[in-house]
């Protein structure tokens, strides 16, 4: 199959046919059917060798092919009449290599790059051994470069000397020629050996010490390696040579190793969004890997000459913020075995993603994830829970978990009925997300919650939501944990572990170390790092008999490095932006290992499959045009002026509600409740996956229509209990439950509008639908109990920063403006694409009313609400803060706050915001009585807008004790 353009046209990242691989190819197809005229006579038993059909063990077309191309190229190219394919390397070379001898050779995941390592050097080693010593084509010493230290480790597979060498085990040397083997020198290194250490002469010295011996020095650092010195370092194991040009190197996984060009311009990072400052971060570290890699290389060939460099990888593309279009195909490339060969030759796992689905979205849900995920997931400690078991995943992640998790239940029925009695280890689920908080969050809602008591007896104090993937039993930890939480980026490097990620993973740490004494009994655990514990427990996952065999879940902080190399993997779930076809191969390829490669009856391989969701890969082409963007035009200033300073608004910040609920008789009038309403969403019941071959697969939640009213009575009123109940830090009050569980019924009865044909079991498919009913249910009391309930209601201020201020405002925006004369901030920034015209009618209107001392748009102020909803907290953001002249009579500040919310905004979370800041904010920010008195407007409509701005600021002034009512239409 020729390369076309096919693997990343969906992006648009790669718009040319690589004619060097299709025209190259062609050549080599003549020449293996001319019999591999003019290649050396032991290149030419080899090639015979891996060609011939009767092999018990079969080497694959792929892997033919590319050892073919290096061959030819070698040996054939420019000779007898043959094409000379180097003068078109060598050019690509000097252009992006600096001259470097690559060769790329591209092998999708799972078909044997390490094969293909083990042919070329049996190729050189015996022509040089055993042919003509003098022939310079040729060499005995190999430098092997890996990413990072397990597939250094892997590739020991390739010393003619390891137990397990591939030159026996997968028969690539003829009888007669196997004793030539074992001369070939071979030292293998992860890339981080090409780092400049420090000498021994500063080890131990303290690093203000060498600070100070280091002042005035301007070139380089002399108490760190000099490049050659690095080089002799490396290179070590090989015997001393008298010859120059003498090592030929592999990189594995070479995509990590490329020259980077300069990008021109400067990136304003303050003016990049949360996602895109983090690519940008990705981006700048792969590219000081890279440079690490490809100034070791340099400094190799500088030092004692390189023969050549083959590259061998499965995405050998530029990188983001390489200087070079992500996608863009090594031009030294020379062959290419694609996914889709891999795919259609039944050599890999074939990857289905979901294709169709009965949500109301236009997009598949569970194929872009990433897009349907509201509220966004947090970044940083300071934006998750303290306590994980406050934590409910966003709906479309609960329901991707929930319905990929039904698709692994059947998968593992399958190995408990066919597989578990011959000792293969479980199929393995892999959950890939954006960091470490979040992959702490996933973990702890899948896995449950656990840790030591006083005496240091494991308790569990929350079970997961995923039975099969729980760590605990019977409310004690289990001695094999059946999901782990893994760094893997961390653990290839070498480096220690982030106290985040440390802490993160202490429990599952500890419980591996009882376990990985208990297999080597009398070994001194103390010398086993933590870092040494989790690589082995992520290298041998799906390995029987091994430390990780059991493992079933995996949770991933980022990226699965390469050479994770599971062939249990059956499902994986993408929860992180995938903008790339690029990431989302690199990502899906870490599943498709094949378990067995059985002949079946039609000697072909039986198809076997990996369910992928979150990560929208590409199977076909797109017409899709590029967009051009527009230049824009330049930012504008807004800012807190300093000669407004009067006009300063302060403000509370309140992180929390304290409320004492009375113990008083519970009562629901049925016919006050507000209808709640359960339809169709944009989380779908079934779900439908597809690969470009083979069958499909539908996954379905579980049947709503099997869940009784009394079940869901019986949760909802669990979670009201615990969350509107339970006072801060107090015990539950068991005592309220019946009495809930019977309005709770009344309510179910009376409230619940189904549509679409649904049930009330559907109600408990989503945590964050159970959620909406409780809170639903909630509001109905405190509606007809409102006058008690508010009186019991006091802030709970932020420790650290109580108080907040209009001082601070500065920032750039390039939105739709109004210069202001009554607001200590130089503008009012209208939201939205052409601006928003209500926002701009109360900004006039507060300019212009005279009982207004000034007001703020809360843009950048920094001032938020605290509110509940769908089980989550959230920060409420209204719109204005307006400071009211005082009376002559008083010394009272009094502040009305307003927003705008139109037509637009969600009903759900607008009613909850609302509700909050009048029955809960304003109340207790009252009660405290430090800051002034403060009431609460929400306009819904511009008719009258004037009045109804005046009515809100004379009842504030009266001192009217109660709270704006809405003005609404």
């Amino acid at each position: 199959m020729g390369q076309e353009l096919f693997d990343f046209d969906t992006t648009h990242e790669r718009r040319e046919r690589n004619i060097l691989v299709n025209e190259l190819r062609i050549e080599v197809a003549r020449w293996r059917q001319f019999n591999y005229e003019h290649a050396t006579p032991i290149s030419k038993k080899l090639l015979w060798h891996w060609a011939n059909p009767d092999r018990d063990n079969r080497v694959l077309f792929g892997q033919r092919e590319a050892a073919e191309t290096a061959i030819f190229l070698t040996e054939v190219a420019g000779r007898h009449g043959y094409t000379d394919w180097r003068v078109r390397i060598n050019q690509a070379n000097a252009e992006f290599n600096s001259d470097l001898p690559r060769i790329a050779l591209k092998m999708a995941t799972g078909s044997g790059k390490t094969v293909v390592m083990a042919m070329l050097i049996a190729w050189q080693t015996l022509n040089k051994v055993l042919g003509n010593k003098n022939d310079a084509r040729f060499t005995k010493r190999f430098l092997l470069v890996a990413p990072g230290v397990t597939i250094r480790d892997r590739l020991r597979v390739l010393l003619p000397s390891d137990s397990e060498d591939y030159y026996t085990a997968r028969d690539l040397i003829p009888a007669d020629l196997k004793h030539g083997i074992s001369s070939a020198e071979i030292v293998i290194h992860n890339y981080h050996a090409f780092m400049l250490r420090d000498v021994k002469e500063i080890k131990g010295v303290a690093a203000l010490t060498r600070r100070v011996l280091n002042a005035g020095n301007s070139g380089p650092d002399p108490f760190k390696e000099t490049p050659d010195m690095m080089v002799a370092r490396v290179l070590r194991g090989f015997s001393a040579s008298k010859g120059k040009s003498e090592i030929m190197i592999f990189n594995d996984e070479a995509h990590h190793c490329y020259q980077d060009k300069p990008v021109t311009g400067e990136v304003d990072v303050k003016k990049l969004s949360a996602e895109a400052k983090a690519a940008k971060k990705e981006a700048e570290e792969a590219n000081a890997e890279a440079r690490v890699w490809f100034k070791g290389l340099q400094a190799i060939a500088k030092k004692v000459g390189v023969k050549q460099v083959f590259d061998l990888s499965a995405t050998p593309y530029f990188l983001s913020g390489s200087g070079y279009n992500e996608g863009y195909l090594f031009p030294w490339t020379v062959s290419d075995f694609s996914l889709m060969d891999a795919i259609e030759s039944g050599i890999v796992k074939i990857p289905r993603t979901p294709v169709d689905d009965d949500s109301t979205s236009e997009l598949v849900t569970y194929l872009n994830l990433w897009d349907h995920i509201s509220p966004p997931l947090p970044k940083t400690n300071r934006g998750a829970p303290a306590d994980s078991r406050n934590w409910s995943p966003p709906t479309a992640v609960e329901g991707a978990l929930k319905s990929l998790y039904r698709s692994y239940e059947a998968s593992f029925q399958h190995w408990e009925n066919h597989l578990k009695d011959h000792g293969e280890p479980p199929p393995v689920f892999i959950v890939v997300c954006p960091n470490t908080v979040v992959s702490r969050l996933v973990f702890d809602w899948i896995s449950g919650i656990y840790d030591a008591t006083e005496d240091g007896v494991p308790v569990e104090r929350a079970a997961g939501n995923l039975e099969l993937f729980r760590n605990t039993e019977m409310g004690r930890p289990l001695r094999q944990p059946r999901t782990i939480l893994v760094d893997s980026k961390t653990l290839e490097s070498g480096e220690v572990l982030s106290p985040d990620f440390r802490q993160a993973a202490s429990a599952e740490i500890a419980v591996f170390k009882r376990e990985w004494a208990i297999r080597h009994a009398g070994a001194d655990v103390s010398k086993i790092t933590d870092e040494d514990i989790m690589r082995e427990v992520m290298n041998t996952v799906g390995k029987k008999g091994k430390l990780g065999g059991e493992v079933r879940c995996v949770v991933s902080v980022s990226m699965l490095t390469e050479g994770w190399d599971a062939n249990t993997v059956t499902h994986i779930l993408g929860v992180r932006p995938f903008r790339s076809q690029l990431l989302c191969e690199q990502v899906v390829g870490r599943g498709l290992r094949r378990r067995h490669y059985v002949l079946g009856n039609d000697k072909k391989f039986e198809p076997e499959y990996a369910n992928v969701y979150g990560i929208p890969f590409a199977f076909i082409p797109t017409d899709k045009e590029i967009v051009e963007h527009l230049p824009k035009p330049p930012a504008l200033e807004v800012a807190a002026l300093e000669d407004r300073k009067h006009l300063a608004i302060d403000f509370p910040h309140v992180s929390g509600y304290r409320v004492e609920i009375p113990d008083a008789e519970i009562t629901l009038e049925p016919g006050k409740v507000v209808p709640f309403v359960v339809s169709k969403d944009e989380i779908p019941t079934w779900t439908d996956t597809y690969g470009i071959v083979g069958e499909g697969e539908r996954q379905t939640q579980i049947n709503p229509e099997e869940i009784r009213t009394q079940q869901v009575a019986y949760a909802l009123a669990s979670r009201v209990l615990k969350s509107h109940f339970t006072p801060l830090g107090d015990d539950s009050k068991p005592w309220l439950f019946p009495r809930l569980v019977h309005m709770v019924s009344q309510w179910l009865d009376s409230a619940i509008d189904l549509r679409d044909g649904l049930s009330i079991g559907h109600l408990m498919l989503s945590t964050e639908r159970l959620h909406a009913a409780g809170e639903a249910f909630v509001v109905a009391l405190a509606i007809q109990s409102e006058a008690e309930r508010t009186e019991h209601v006091m802030p709970v201020l932020r420790s650290m920063q109580p108080t907040g201020s209009t001082n601070n405002v500065y920032f750039l925006s390039r939105k739709p403006a109004m210069k202001t004369e009554k607001s200590h901030v130089s503008h009012v920034v209208f939201d939205g694409k052409d601006g928003n015209t209500w926002e701009q009618i109360i900004s006039l209107e507060l300019e212009r009313h005279p009982e207004v001392h000034s007001y703020v748009k809360n843009d950048h102020v920094g001032f938020a609400i605290p509110y509940l909803h769908k089980g989550r907290s959230h920060d409420y953001i209204p719109d204005f803060l307006v400071r009211l002249k005082r009376r002559d009579d008083e010394d009272v500040e009094r502040t009305l706050i307003i927003e705008v919310s139109g037509g637009q905004k969600s009903p759900g979370p607008t009613r909850a915001k609302a509700e909050t800041a009048r029955y809960s904010w304003c109340a207790a920010v009252n009660n405290h009585g430090g800051f002034g008195r403060w009431a609460f407007l929400e306009v819904t409509t511009m008719l009258d807008v004037e009045s109804v701005i005046s009515g809100a600021i004379n009842q504030l002034l009266n001192d009217v004790e109660r709270e704006t009512k809405n003005a609404s239409a």
